[in-house]
């Protein structure tokens, strides 16, 4: 039987006293691309922070397993290095520090954890530009403070810029169409299509159906209140934009 690229077992957490994820149970196999649906609250993006490694959240039980390995007991720099990343909904800035700076910082700090030697500047820059070119980034903005005054769609495309540098083999993204005209959505969408891959999965996490136009799911996952409560084809998320999540509140998958 082939090993998950991801699998959630009855996760419970919590922040302070009160649970929020209330047993998720998720398998995402290598080289497909899943969906996480779900109305404001129900959890979607507590699951990513969780994945990530964030410190404000209390797992009180079950198992996320990266590859076979289970990565809760993993800091944050360590899950990157096992091939775990999460764009987030809303990049942070750092000011001060050049968006090319960055990127290399953070791909020679991935290789280095792994043994392997720095990357040349030749070669990254022939790396960024080649990744960037697809992603209309311009040698301008790779100078400019990470982050700081981009626009919605800028930051968007400097996160599918550090995904496409570091190849992670499983990528999470949150709310990736939050802020997004249509423009910048297609831009945005056609670099995550271009890192699709038989031994790379993807989790996107969304509100709304206009984004799975775009990057087109294997599976959608509905959850609801915690946890996951419907699972189906991508045609699942037609059903939810046409009906809404009421239908789905309070079932529990089988």
């Amino acid at each position: 039987m082939t090993t998950p690229m991801l699998e959630i077992r009855d996760l419970h957490v919590r922040i302070e006293e009160r649970e929020i994820l209330k047993g998720v149970n998720l398998v995402v196999p290598k080289g497909e691309v899943h969906a996480i649906m779900g109305r404001n609250g129900s959890g979607k993006s507590t699951l990513s922070y969780v994945l990530a490694g964030k410190e404000d959240y209390e797992v009180t039980s079950g198992e996320v397993l990266l590859d076979g390995e289970n990565i809760l007991e993993m800091e944050p720099s360590e899950r990157a290095v096992a091939g775990l990343f999460l764009a987030f909904q809303y990049p942070i800035e750092i000011p001060g520090v050049a968006t090319m700076t960055f990127l290399k910082a953070a791909l020679n700090a991935t290789r280095k954890a792994k043994d392997e030697g720095e990357i040349s500047t030749p070669d990254f820059m022939r790396a960024v530009k080649e990744a960037g070119s697809a992603l209309n980034i311009d040698a301008d903005m790779l100078k400019r403070a990470l982050n700081v005054g981009f626009s919605g769609g800028e930051k968007k495309r400097a996160e599918i810029l550090q995904m496409a540098l570091l190849k992670p083999k499983m990528c999470v993204l949150d709310e990736t169409d939050s802020g997004l005209d249509i423009d910048a959505l297609k831009v945005v969408s056609d670099g995550v299509n271009k890192l699709r891959s038989p031994e790379r999965s993807m989790l996107v996490i969304t509100h709304y159906q206009r984004l799975l136009n775009h990057i087109v799911p294997d599976v959608v996952h509905v959850f609801s209140d915690g946890r996951v409560v419907e699972s189906g084809p991508k045609e699942l998320a037609l059903e939810l934009e046409a009906k809404g999540y009421a239908g789905f509140d309070g079932e529990k998958a089988a």
